[in-house]
C-alpha cells in the first residue's frame, strides 16, 4: 500500500459503522451488515509516474464531488507490480445536521418483526426463554440512533456502476499520454462478447480460458464482418439468434455445462462467416477531399481492406488444401500418408496466419485511437456521407465560394465529433474484454 486518503476524519467511519449495525439489527435482517461499499479501480501502469498522493486525492475527490458522499481510499500494487489499483470505500448516506440518540430508561423488548412490545413475557416461549428473532435492549443502551439519513437508492441501481465506470474511464483517458493506453467500458448491447476475468488459483481456469478463446474468435470474426460491410444490426441479429437465445435455452435445459458455450460460439462464427462470404466487396475509389480528419479515416479504412483481402486469400488456400485432404480418404489415403500429413501441417499454419491477420484488424484501429473496429466503421460511414454531400455541393456551379467554405468548416467539425465519440476520449480506447461481476475494475 502506497498512500491513503479520506475526505473525512476517522470518527465519521466509526459512526457510520455504528449506525449501519444498529439499523441492521433493528430491521432484523439476515446475513451480513453492509457498513459501506467498495470499488476497485485498476489503473494503467504508466500512472506510476504521477505523484501518488495527488493521484489518489484526484480519484477520491472526483467521486465525492460527483455523488456528494464521503469516501476513503488506498493506492495499492500487487507483489509482482503488475496491478496498480485503488480501493475506494464510499458511504451510501450523508450525516444529518442534527444527530439524535435515545437511550433506554428501562429494558426494552422487541418481537420477531422488530416491533417494540411492553413486557418481556410477550417475547418469551413456553419455557420462559426469549424466542428466536426477538431481542432486548438493556436499560441505558441506545434504542434509537439517527446520525445519518437513509441510504441513497441510486447506489443500489445497476445504472450507477455503468455511470461510475464511464466517469473514471473519462478521467483516466484525460491522464494517459499514449493513445494505446486509452480505455473504454464494454458495451453489452454491442456486437462483441466480453471475456471473463480468470482469478488466481481459479479451479475452472482451464475451462474459462477455453471459453475466452472462443469469445475472442467471435470478436475477431465480428471485426472481419464489419470491414467486409456487414452492418452492426445484422451482426447483432446473428448474435441474438445464434448465441444469446441458444445459451439461454441451453442453461434452462442442460444447466451450466462445460463445452456447450464453445460449441454454440463455433456455430455462430460459422453463420457469421457465411454472411461475410455473401458480401461482395467492391473497391470504390477514395474520395479526394482536402480534409485531414477524413483522409486519416480513409487511410485506416484502406489498411483494413488490405488485411481483409489477405484473409480472403488465406481462406481460399485453406479451402483448396482441405478439399484435397478430404479426397485422400479410404484406400487412396493409405498410399498418401506423407501428403496427408503435409496438408494438415499446411492447413494448421494457414489457420495460425489467418488468426494473426484477423487480430491485426482491431490493432490497426486501436493504434489510431479508436476503441474498436465497430466504433471506427460507424464514424467512417457517417463521415463519408458528409463528405459526399460536400463534394456534390462543390460540383454545383450555383453555390458561392463562401457557402462552400462554410459547408467545409461544418463538415470537418461534424467529422471531428464522430471521431471524438469513436476514439478514446469519452468512452474510448481499446475494447474492454474483462468484466468482473463484483466491484469495479477498469482494464
Amino acid at each position: 500500500m502506497y498512500e491513503t486518503y479520506s475526505t473525512v476524519e476517522p470518527e465519521f467511519w466509526k459512526e457510520l459503522a455504528e449506525q449501519n449495525r444498529y439499523d441492521f439489527k433493528r430491521s432484523n435482517s439476515k446475513g451480513q451488515c453492509i457498513e459501506a461499499r467498495e470499488l476497485v479501480i485498476a489503473l494503467p501502469e504508466s500512472f506510476q509516474r504521477y505523484d501518488r498522493k495527488l493521484l489518489l486525492q484526484l480519484f477520491t475527490e472526483q467521486f465525492r464531488s460527483t455523488y456528494g458522499v464521503q469516501c476513503t481510499a488506498a493506492l495499492h500494487h500487487n507483489k509482482k507490480k503488475t496491478n496498480y489499483h485503488i480501493h475506494l470505500i464510499y458511504s451510501e448516506r450523508n450525516v444529518l445536521e442534527q444527530k439524535l440518540i435515545k437511550r433506554a430508561s428501562r429494558n426494552m423488548f422487541y418481537n420477531e418483526k422488530g416491533k417494540h412490545v411492553r413486557t418481556k413475557k410477550e417475547i418469551q416461549d413456553e419455557n420462559g426463554d426469549v424466542r428466536s428473532g426477538c431481542y432486548v435492549i438493556p436499560k441505558g443502551e441506545i434504542y434509537e440512533m439517527s446520525y445519518f439519513d437513509s441510504k441513497e437508492e441510486k447506489f443500489k441501481q445497476q445504472s450507477f456502476l455503468k455511470e461510475v465506470k464511464l466517469m473514471y474511464t473519462d478521467l483516466m483517458n484525460q491522464l494517459v499520454t499514449d493513445e494505446a493506453e486509452k480505455l473504454s467500458v464494454f458495451e453489452p448491447e454491442g456486437p462483441y462478447l466480453a471475456t471473463k476475468k480468470i482469478g488466481k488459483n481459479n479451479p475452472k481456469a482451464e475451462e474459462m480460458s477455453a471459453d475466452n478463446d472462443a469469445r475472442q474468435e467471435w470478436n475477431r470474426t465480428v471485426d472481419e464482418a464489419l470491414v467486409a460491410g456487414v452492418s452492426s444490426e445484422e451482426i447483432a441479429e446473428v448474435k441474438k439468434e445464434n448465441i444469446s437465445l441458444p445459451v439461454r435455452d441451453s442453461i434452462q435445459k442442460e444447466g451450466q455445462k462445460p463445452g456447450l458455450l464453445r460449441q454454440i460460439l463455433k456455430n455462430a462464427v460459422a453463420v457469421l462467416l457465411e454472411k461475410i462470404r455473401a458480401v461482395v466487396v467492391s473497391e470504390k475509389p477514395e474520395l479526394k477531399v482536402d480534409m485531414e480528419e477524413f483522409q486519416e479515416m480513409q487511410d485506416v479504412r484502406k489498411n483494413l481492406l488490405a488485411i481483409q483481402k489477405a484473409i480472403h486469400k488465406i481462406d481460399t488456400k485453406i479451402a483448396e488444401k482441405q478439399e484435397r485432404l478430404n479426397k485422400l480418404t479410404g484406400i487412396s489415403g493409405a498410399f498418401h500418408l506423407k501428403e496427408k500429413k503435409l496438408l494438415m501441417n499446411e492447413i494448421s499454419s494457414l489457420i495460425s496466419e489467418r488468426t494473426e491477420k484477423s487480430k491485426s484488424l482491431n490493432r490497426i484501429v486501436t493504434e489510431t485511437g479508436y476503441r474498436s473496429v465497430d466504433s471506427f466503421m460507424k464514424a467512417f460511414k457517417k463521415s463519408k456521407v458528409l463528405v459526399e454531400v460536400y463534394l456534390k455541393m462543390t460540383e454545383n456551379g450555383e453555390v458561392s465560394s463562401q457557402q462552400i467554405s462554410e459547408k467545409r468548416a461544418s463538415t470537418r467539425a461534424d467529422i471531428r465529433k464522430y471521431q471524438e465519440v469513436a476514439k478514446a476520449y469519452k468512452l474510448t480506447g481499446k475494447r474492454r474484454e474483462n468484466v468482473p461481476k463484483k466491484g469495479m475494475e477498469i482494464e
